[in-house]
């Protein structure tokens, strides 16, 4: 998330690296994650940088996310109310404090649906890392399947874990949407 937001924030800020982050996020979103595991791992080594595999599963699931997130950045700042943004300035914040006072609190909470979302398409295309030989939730359960050659089990306890998380995702940002109307009146 926190890449995302700096791509976003660069991407706004600086007409010359402007151009390559949009590249670099339209090439990754276009990018399945299944293809982006295997060029980290295998081409990677090629330029020198040889990961271990669940080194480069959390690096292609960051590369993967990222692009995503600084899309969902970039439209809530780009949806940002100018006027809010120039009535801080004209008070005397510079722009630092207007994004840190005025606008990064309300582009915050106009984000958290779509980022949540994020999050749990996240989780759900992560098993796309098993290519490169990391043994996530799915691949656990096709070994299981393996023990007793009855695959309803193993699947279905799986499947209730990724609910499970899914839920949990969804009730944090319930959480945090109850708490900013609770405290700010409005999401």
């Amino acid at each position: 998330m926190i890449l995302g937001l700096a791509l976003a924030l660069t991407r706004r800020s600086s007409w010359l690296l402007s151009g390559p982050i949009a590249i670099y996020v339209s090439l990754l979103r276009a990018t399945p994650v299944v293809t982006l595991a295997l060029l980290v791992f295998f081409a990677l080594p090629s330029l020198g940088l040889a990961l271990p595999p669940v080194a480069a599963a959390i690096l292609t699931l960051t590369l993967n996310t990222s692009a995503f997130q600084a899309e969902i950045w970039r439209a809530s700042f780009a949806a940002f109310p100018e006027g809010q943004r120039e009535a801080a300035r004209a008070a005397g914040m510079t722009s630092g404090l207007a994004l840190r006072r005025v606008v990064f609190p309300q582009v915050w909470r106009a984000s958290l649906p779509a980022l949540v979302n994020e999050a749990t398409l996240l989780l759900k295309g992560s098993p796309a890392v098993a290519v490169i030989g990391v043994v996530d939730l799915t691949r656990a359960a096709v070994r299981a399947t393996t023990a007793d050659y009855n695959p309803l089990r193993p699947f279905l306890a799986a499947t209730v874990i990724y609910v499970l998380v899914v839920l949990a995702l969804i009730a944090v940002q319930r959480g945090i949407e109850r708490r900013i109307v609770n405290k700010y009146g409005v999401l």
